[in-house]
Protein backbone atom coordinates (compact mmCIF):
# COMPACT_ATOMS: atom_id res chain seq x y z
CA UNK A 1 0.00 0.00 0.00
CA UNK A 2 2.08 3.13 -1.00
CA UNK A 3 2.34 6.25 -2.73
CA UNK A 4 5.95 6.85 -4.09
CA UNK A 5 5.41 10.61 -5.32
CA UNK A 6 3.54 12.47 -3.41
CA UNK A 7 1.02 15.57 -5.25
CA UNK A 8 -1.24 17.86 -4.37
CA UNK A 9 -4.01 19.62 -5.36
CA UNK A 10 -2.10 22.91 -6.65
CA UNK A 11 0.29 20.97 -8.36
CA UNK A 12 -1.91 18.73 -9.83
CA UNK A 13 -4.66 21.72 -11.14
CA UNK A 14 -2.45 23.38 -13.97
CA UNK A 15 -1.22 19.54 -14.94
CA UNK A 16 -4.53 18.40 -15.20
CA UNK A 17 -6.25 20.93 -17.41
CA UNK A 18 -4.93 19.58 -20.02
CA UNK A 19 -7.66 16.49 -19.87
CA UNK A 20 -11.13 16.57 -20.84
CA UNK A 21 -11.91 16.14 -17.41
CA UNK A 22 -13.24 20.04 -16.15
CA UNK A 23 -11.58 21.75 -13.03
CA UNK A 24 -10.19 19.39 -10.55
CA UNK A 25 -11.69 19.81 -7.00
CA UNK A 26 -9.88 17.15 -4.78
CA UNK A 27 -7.11 14.49 -4.82
CA UNK A 28 -6.59 12.16 -2.42
CA UNK A 29 -3.71 9.05 -2.22
CA UNK A 30 -5.16 5.74 -2.76
CA UNK A 31 -3.66 3.40 -0.38
CA UNK A 32 -3.51 0.00 -2.43
CA UNK A 33 -1.13 -1.57 -4.27
CA UNK A 34 2.55 -1.53 -3.85
CA UNK A 35 4.44 -0.48 -7.39
CA UNK A 36 2.74 2.55 -8.61
CA UNK A 37 1.53 6.27 -6.89
CA UNK A 38 -2.39 6.01 -7.56
CA UNK A 39 -5.20 9.17 -6.56
CA UNK A 40 -8.67 9.44 -6.80
CA UNK A 41 -9.07 12.49 -8.80
CA UNK A 42 -12.89 14.15 -8.10
CA UNK A 43 -13.29 16.66 -11.08
CA UNK A 44 -16.14 18.67 -13.04
CA UNK A 45 -17.06 16.09 -15.38
CA UNK A 46 -16.60 13.01 -13.60
CA UNK A 47 -14.47 10.79 -11.02
CA UNK A 48 -11.18 9.39 -12.38
CA UNK A 49 -8.04 7.36 -10.99
CA UNK A 50 -4.39 9.43 -11.34
CA UNK A 51 -1.74 6.56 -11.51
CA UNK A 52 2.19 7.83 -11.21
CA UNK A 53 4.37 4.46 -12.65
CA UNK A 54 7.21 4.25 -10.30
CA UNK A 55 8.82 1.35 -12.54
CA UNK A 56 7.33 0.92 -15.78
CA UNK A 57 9.05 3.26 -18.69
CA UNK A 58 7.40 5.23 -20.96
CA UNK A 59 8.59 3.22 -23.39
CA UNK A 60 7.06 -0.03 -21.25
CA UNK A 61 3.54 1.72 -21.09
CA UNK A 62 1.69 1.39 -24.20
CA UNK A 63 1.31 -1.67 -23.74
CA UNK A 64 -0.91 -1.95 -21.14
CA UNK A 65 -2.54 1.34 -21.85
CA UNK A 66 -3.58 0.73 -25.10
CA UNK A 67 -4.65 -2.73 -23.72
CA UNK A 68 -6.89 -1.08 -21.68
CA UNK A 69 -8.22 0.52 -24.22
CA UNK A 70 -8.54 -2.13 -26.57
CA UNK A 71 -10.25 -4.13 -24.11
CA UNK A 72 -12.84 -1.38 -23.50
CA UNK A 73 -14.08 -1.35 -27.13
CA UNK A 74 -14.69 -4.33 -27.17
CA UNK A 75 -17.19 -4.27 -24.39
CA UNK A 76 -15.03 -5.54 -21.77
CA UNK A 77 -15.49 -3.74 -17.94
CA UNK A 78 -12.34 -1.95 -17.65
CA UNK A 79 -11.07 1.93 -16.82
CA UNK A 80 -10.46 3.43 -19.84
CA UNK A 81 -7.34 6.02 -20.15
CA UNK A 82 -8.34 9.45 -21.47
CA UNK A 83 -6.07 11.59 -23.67
CA UNK A 84 -4.65 14.55 -23.44
CA UNK A 85 -5.31 17.86 -25.98
CA UNK A 86 -2.57 16.45 -28.25
CA UNK A 87 -3.80 12.95 -27.42
CA UNK A 88 -1.47 10.75 -25.60
CA UNK A 89 -2.62 9.05 -23.09
CA UNK A 90 0.81 9.02 -21.39
CA UNK A 91 2.30 11.94 -19.85
CA UNK A 92 4.79 12.91 -17.77
CA UNK A 93 4.06 14.40 -13.96
CA UNK A 94 7.32 14.83 -11.34
CA UNK A 95 9.19 13.77 -14.25
CA UNK A 96 7.38 10.39 -14.39
CA UNK A 97 5.47 8.94 -16.50
CA UNK A 98 1.18 9.32 -15.44
CA UNK A 99 -1.96 8.73 -16.90
CA UNK A 100 -5.60 9.35 -16.21
CA UNK A 101 -8.52 6.70 -16.12
CA UNK A 102 -11.66 6.80 -15.40
CA UNK A 103 -13.13 5.18 -12.36
CA UNK A 104 -14.96 2.16 -11.69
CA UNK A 105 -18.59 2.25 -9.73
CA UNK A 106 -18.92 0.45 -6.94
CA UNK A 107 -16.05 -1.40 -4.11
CA UNK A 108 -14.01 -4.44 -3.87
CA UNK A 109 -15.71 -7.69 -2.15
CA UNK A 110 -13.54 -8.96 1.00
CA UNK A 111 -15.47 -12.19 0.69
CA UNK A 112 -16.36 -13.38 -1.98
CA UNK A 113 -19.58 -15.75 -2.67
CA UNK A 114 -19.90 -17.99 -5.28
CA UNK A 115 -22.29 -15.38 -7.38
CA UNK A 116 -18.94 -13.08 -7.40
CA UNK A 117 -17.13 -15.70 -8.50
CA UNK A 118 -19.44 -16.55 -11.69
CA UNK A 119 -19.26 -12.78 -12.70
CA UNK A 120 -15.40 -12.88 -12.72
CA UNK A 121 -14.62 -15.88 -14.50
CA UNK A 122 -17.12 -15.07 -17.33
CA UNK A 123 -15.33 -11.51 -17.90
CA UNK A 124 -12.04 -13.12 -17.54
CA UNK A 125 -12.68 -15.28 -20.54
CA UNK A 126 -14.28 -12.84 -21.57
CA UNK A 127 -11.20 -10.39 -21.63
CA UNK A 128 -8.93 -13.30 -22.76
CA UNK A 129 -11.08 -13.62 -26.15
CA UNK A 130 -11.21 -9.89 -26.88
CA UNK A 131 -7.11 -9.66 -26.34
CA UNK A 132 -6.91 -12.40 -29.12
CA UNK A 133 -5.97 -9.25 -31.71
CA UNK A 134 -4.62 -6.91 -29.61
CA UNK A 135 -1.15 -6.15 -31.49
CA UNK A 136 1.28 -4.88 -29.22
CA UNK A 137 3.70 -8.00 -27.61
CA UNK A 138 4.67 -7.68 -23.97
CA UNK A 139 6.40 -10.49 -21.75
CA UNK A 140 5.22 -11.29 -18.55
CA UNK A 141 7.95 -9.62 -16.59
CA UNK A 142 6.73 -11.57 -13.62
CA UNK A 143 7.02 -14.67 -15.01
CA UNK A 144 9.80 -17.63 -15.04
CA UNK A 145 12.94 -15.86 -15.75
CA UNK A 146 11.59 -13.08 -12.89
CA UNK A 147 11.08 -15.99 -10.69
CA UNK A 148 14.91 -17.55 -11.57
CA UNK A 149 16.43 -13.85 -11.00
CA UNK A 150 14.54 -13.61 -7.66
CA UNK A 151 15.30 -16.57 -6.02
CA UNK A 152 18.88 -16.60 -4.76
CA UNK A 153 18.01 -12.81 -4.04
CA UNK A 154 15.23 -13.82 -1.38
CA UNK A 155 17.20 -17.22 -0.24
CA UNK A 156 19.31 -16.02 2.79
CA UNK A 157 16.17 -14.32 4.29
CA UNK A 158 13.98 -17.24 5.03
CA UNK A 159 14.53 -20.48 7.02
CA UNK A 160 15.68 -23.54 5.82
CA UNK A 161 12.94 -25.16 5.55
CA UNK A 162 11.41 -22.93 3.53
CA UNK A 163 14.90 -22.37 1.43
CA UNK A 164 14.10 -26.34 0.92
CA UNK A 165 10.57 -25.35 -0.69
CA UNK A 166 11.25 -22.78 -2.58
CA UNK A 167 14.30 -25.11 -4.24
CA UNK A 168 12.18 -27.96 -5.07
CA UNK A 169 9.25 -25.66 -6.60
CA UNK A 170 11.87 -24.16 -8.91
CA UNK A 171 12.85 -27.10 -9.97
CA UNK A 172 9.53 -28.68 -10.41
CA UNK A 173 8.10 -25.46 -12.64
CA UNK A 174 11.22 -25.61 -14.61
CA UNK A 175 10.38 -28.78 -15.57
CA UNK A 176 7.04 -28.05 -16.16
CA UNK A 177 7.47 -25.02 -18.19
CA UNK A 178 9.78 -27.09 -20.55
CA UNK A 179 6.96 -30.07 -20.73
CA UNK A 180 5.14 -30.26 -24.30
CA UNK A 181 1.94 -29.96 -22.34
CA UNK A 182 3.00 -26.34 -21.37
CA UNK A 183 3.54 -25.48 -24.55
CA UNK A 184 0.65 -26.48 -25.72
CA UNK A 185 -1.14 -24.27 -23.57
CA UNK A 186 -3.03 -21.13 -25.10
CA UNK A 187 -2.01 -17.83 -24.78
CA UNK A 188 -2.09 -14.31 -25.09
CA UNK A 189 -2.55 -11.09 -22.96
CA UNK A 190 -3.39 -12.00 -19.53
CA UNK A 191 -4.28 -9.54 -16.54
CA UNK A 192 -2.07 -11.82 -14.18
CA UNK A 193 -2.99 -10.05 -10.95
CA UNK A 194 -6.77 -10.08 -11.09
CA UNK A 195 -6.91 -10.49 -6.99
CA UNK A 196 -10.15 -9.18 -4.88
CA UNK A 197 -9.19 -5.70 -4.41
CA UNK A 198 -8.39 -5.59 -8.59
CA UNK A 199 -12.09 -5.76 -9.67
CA UNK A 200 -15.07 -3.51 -8.71
CA UNK A 201 -18.76 -4.94 -7.74
CA UNK A 202 -21.92 -3.02 -7.46
CA UNK A 203 -23.78 -5.42 -5.74
CA UNK A 204 -23.85 -8.06 -7.86
CA UNK A 205 -22.97 -6.64 -10.87
CA UNK A 206 -19.09 -6.96 -11.89
CA UNK A 207 -18.04 -3.25 -12.89
CA UNK A 208 -14.75 -3.92 -13.36
CA UNK A 209 -11.25 -5.12 -13.70
CA UNK A 210 -8.87 -2.56 -12.94
CA UNK A 211 -4.99 -1.89 -12.20
CA UNK A 212 -3.48 -3.63 -14.88
CA UNK A 213 0.45 -3.00 -14.50
CA UNK A 214 1.36 -6.25 -14.56
CA UNK A 215 -0.32 -7.77 -17.24
CA UNK A 216 1.71 -9.21 -19.89
CA UNK A 217 1.23 -12.33 -22.68
CA UNK A 218 1.55 -15.66 -21.02
CA UNK A 219 -0.52 -18.85 -20.93
CA UNK A 220 -4.55 -17.95 -20.23
CA UNK A 221 -4.44 -20.75 -17.39
CA UNK A 222 -1.80 -19.39 -15.41
CA UNK A 223 -4.69 -15.78 -15.24
CA UNK A 224 -6.98 -18.39 -14.24
CA UNK A 225 -4.63 -19.75 -11.62
CA UNK A 226 -3.59 -16.76 -10.28
CA UNK A 227 -7.59 -15.45 -9.41
CA UNK A 228 -8.68 -18.46 -7.99
CA UNK A 229 -5.85 -18.66 -5.69
CA UNK A 230 -7.00 -15.31 -4.26
CA UNK A 231 -11.11 -15.45 -5.18
CA UNK A 232 -11.93 -19.12 -3.84
CA UNK A 233 -9.59 -20.13 -1.18
CA UNK A 234 -10.06 -19.39 2.87
CA UNK A 235 -7.50 -16.96 3.73
CA UNK A 236 -6.88 -18.58 7.06
CA UNK A 237 -5.82 -21.69 5.95
CA UNK A 238 -4.72 -21.13 1.80
CA UNK A 239 -7.64 -23.95 1.31
CA UNK A 240 -9.70 -24.46 -1.23
CA UNK A 241 -13.70 -23.42 -1.34
CA UNK A 242 -14.65 -26.05 -4.10
CA UNK A 243 -18.23 -24.26 -4.33
CA UNK A 244 -16.51 -20.80 -5.50
CA UNK A 245 -13.88 -22.53 -7.69
CA UNK A 246 -16.91 -24.78 -9.68
CA UNK A 247 -18.81 -21.19 -9.52
CA UNK A 248 -15.57 -19.53 -11.31
CA UNK A 249 -14.21 -22.15 -13.72
CA UNK A 250 -17.89 -22.99 -15.21
CA UNK A 251 -18.79 -19.48 -16.03
CA UNK A 252 -15.24 -19.02 -17.94
CA UNK A 253 -15.60 -22.41 -19.67
CA UNK A 254 -18.90 -21.12 -20.50
CA UNK A 255 -17.39 -18.72 -22.24
CA UNK A 256 -13.97 -19.89 -23.44
CA UNK A 257 -13.80 -23.54 -22.93
CA UNK A 258 -10.66 -25.26 -21.59
CA UNK A 259 -8.60 -27.31 -23.95
CA UNK A 260 -7.40 -31.10 -23.07
CA UNK A 261 -4.03 -29.69 -22.86
CA UNK A 262 -4.96 -27.43 -19.62
CA UNK A 263 -7.21 -29.75 -18.19
CA UNK A 264 -4.01 -31.75 -17.71
CA UNK A 265 -1.72 -29.13 -16.74
CA UNK A 266 -4.07 -27.38 -14.14
CA UNK A 267 -2.52 -28.76 -10.95
CA UNK A 268 0.78 -27.49 -11.76
CA UNK A 269 -0.33 -23.74 -12.92
CA UNK A 270 -2.09 -23.75 -9.83
CA UNK A 271 1.49 -24.14 -7.75
CA UNK A 272 3.27 -22.01 -10.45
CA UNK A 273 0.27 -19.20 -9.15
CA UNK A 274 0.99 -19.75 -5.78
CA UNK A 275 4.63 -19.27 -6.50
CA UNK A 276 4.79 -16.46 -8.03
CA UNK A 277 3.21 -14.56 -5.42
CA UNK A 278 5.49 -15.99 -2.47
CA UNK A 279 8.56 -14.90 -4.33
CA UNK A 280 6.83 -11.16 -5.09
CA UNK A 281 5.70 -11.06 -1.48
CA UNK A 282 9.19 -12.38 -0.13
CA UNK A 283 10.85 -9.53 -2.23
CA UNK A 284 8.58 -6.60 -1.00
CA UNK A 285 9.11 -8.02 2.49
CA UNK A 286 12.71 -7.94 2.47
CA UNK A 287 13.83 -5.29 0.18
CA UNK A 288 11.51 -2.93 0.57
CA UNK A 289 11.38 0.69 -1.01
CA UNK A 290 10.54 3.57 1.14
CA UNK A 291 6.84 5.33 0.90
CA UNK A 292 4.63 6.86 2.25
CA UNK A 293 1.40 4.43 3.03
CA UNK A 294 3.46 1.54 2.67
CA UNK A 295 3.25 -1.91 4.10
CA UNK A 296 4.14 -5.17 2.44
CA UNK A 297 1.67 -8.34 2.40
CA UNK A 298 2.56 -11.39 4.69
CA UNK A 299 4.67 -13.47 2.40
CA UNK A 300 3.32 -16.23 4.59
CA UNK A 301 -0.07 -16.72 3.15
CA UNK A 302 1.22 -17.34 -0.17
CA UNK A 303 3.92 -19.93 0.87
CA UNK A 304 0.62 -21.86 3.11
CA UNK A 305 -1.40 -21.46 -0.71
CA UNK A 306 1.89 -23.56 -2.55
CA UNK A 307 1.68 -26.05 0.41
CA UNK A 308 -1.52 -26.74 0.12
CA UNK A 309 -1.55 -26.93 -3.67
CA UNK A 310 1.42 -29.37 -2.82
CA UNK A 311 -0.17 -31.37 -0.34
CA UNK A 312 -3.61 -31.86 -1.50
CA UNK A 313 -3.06 -31.72 -5.80
CA UNK A 314 -6.33 -31.10 -7.61
CA UNK A 315 -7.85 -33.38 -10.21
CA UNK A 316 -6.96 -32.31 -13.94
CA UNK A 317 -9.01 -29.46 -14.84
CA UNK A 318 -13.18 -30.44 -15.28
Amino acid sequence: MAVFTPVTLEQITPWAARFPIGTVRSIKGISSGIENSNFFLSAERGEFVLTIFEKLSFEQLPFYLHLMRHLAERGVSVPAPIASDRNEIINALHGKPAAIVTRLEGDWIPAPAPVHCREVGAMLAKMHVAAQDYPLYQPNLRGLEWWRETTPVVLPYIPEEAQQLLRAEMHFQEAFAASDVYDALPNGPIHADLFRNNVMFDGERLSGFFDFFFAGCDTWLFDVAVTVNDWCIALDTGASDPVRVRAMLDAYADVRPFTDEERRAWPAMLRAAALRFWLSRLFDYYLPREAEMLTPHDPTHFERILRHRIAHPVEALA
